[in-house]
């Protein structure tokens, strides 16, 4: 079959390869491919700054952001043939973590978890793929082809079950959120606070375009400018962060109404320094009572509250979320971004 492959830490060596079949363990299911979103991970991989094969393997099937219709499955799994499912990212450790031993192997304490497509084990970019039946969700069928966009739907679904964990700690009453960068993450972040009835807004950097237009389309307003304007005008009770900036996430600090939250989802390259006014923002964080934390990957508990929200979502608007498809044989250009882009998603088995 064909694959997506890599060896990883090393520049110019993706390309599309001939490898085996897989061979479904007890347990597991087999999955041929439909799709695979594409994101700025798998684009760092494949550059060669960072990722890890399977131990005793030289190249790493990429991808993470599965989706795929069950060939086979074992008796008594749950899944049958033809079922749209998604791959669950991340494994926990062998000798668990008191996280991972819970099943929040997202919050892995020791950093010996693997993850699919990313750290030592092959990914879900090839024409079938195994999965254990534990690992699996089941999606909704009439997803069809939108199903791809579950996995980052997971990332802001964690992302939001962590917001109003925190917001427990005292009276949450959440108006307003701002989301920081309208990329898929920015995007579908705006989505979960729509359906959770915010009034949601959304700071990028351009006028024109797609993006602005999916944000209006989905209720939310758009803005342009700094994140400290757009913050004075809205006061937002919770900010997510979506760049990974280094100025951008310094600027989101202080700038939530009291007892405010801000989450930081994007991931910043190190060796950017910026300047901080550290008390300036001490004193409006003590005397706020906010929160600022970082939220990354999910667990079981994250892609079924995920599914849930792509169901009840408008799917000509999640549509147009997906900006480019590509045959399997022209996945190299998906790892170079078009500027206009929002989603890029390969078809695994055209």
């Amino acid at each position: 079959m064909r694959a997506m492959t890599v060896v990883p830490l090393k520049e110019g060596s993706f390309g599309i390869t001939e490898v085996a079949d897989p061979v479904p363990g007890a347990g597991d299911l087999l999955v041929e491919g439909v799709a695979l979103g594409v994101c700025g991970t798998d684009r760092e991989i494949a550059a060669g700054e960072y990722g890890w094969a399977p131990p005793g393997e030289d190249r790493l099937i990429l991808g993470h952001e599965s989706l795929g219709r069950v060939r086979a499955a074992p008796e008594g799994s749950g899944f049958s043939p033809g079922d749209l499912v998604v791959g669950i990212v991340r494994r926990p450790d062998p000798d668990p973590c008191p996280a991972c031993a819970r099943g929040e192997f997202d919050m892995c304490r020791n950093g010996r978890y693997t993850e699919r497509g990313i750290k030592e084990l092959h990914g879900y970019g090839s024409e079938l793929w195994t999965v254990e039946a534990g690992y699996a969700v089941r999606l909704d069928p009439e997803l069809e082809r939108l199903g791809v966009l579950m996995e980052p739907t997971t990332i802001v679904a964690k992302a939001w079950d962590h917001i109003e964990r925190i917001g427990s700690r005292a009276w949450f009453g959440p108006r307003s959120v701002l989301v920081v960068g309208p990329g898929p993450i920015g995007l579908l972040a705006a989505l979960l606070g729509v359906e959770r009835g915010l009034d949601v807004h959304v700071l990028g950097r351009r006028d024109g375009g797609r993006k602005p237009e999916l944000v209006r389309d989905l209720g939310a307003t758009y803005h342009t400018g700094g994140v400290s304007e757009a913050a004075r005008s809205i006061e937002p009770d919770i900010i997510i962060e979506a760049t990974g900036v280094p100025q951008v996430i310094v600027d989101t600090m202080g700038s939530t109404a009291a007892a405010g939250i801000v989450c930081l989802t994007g991931v910043s390259a190190p060796g950017d320094k910026v300047e901080i006014d550290a008390g300036a923002i001490n004193r409006e964080m003590v005397l706020g009572n906010d929160v600022v934390f970082g939220s990354v990957n999910a667990n079981r508990h994250h892609y079924e509250m995920a599914a849930d929200a792509l169901a009840k979502a408008d799917r000509s608007w999640l549509d147009r979320l997906i900006t480019r498809r590509l045959p399997l044989d022209r996945a190299a250009e998906a790892l170079e971004p078009d500027r206009d882009d929002v989603k890029v998603v390969v078809e695994l088995n055209t």
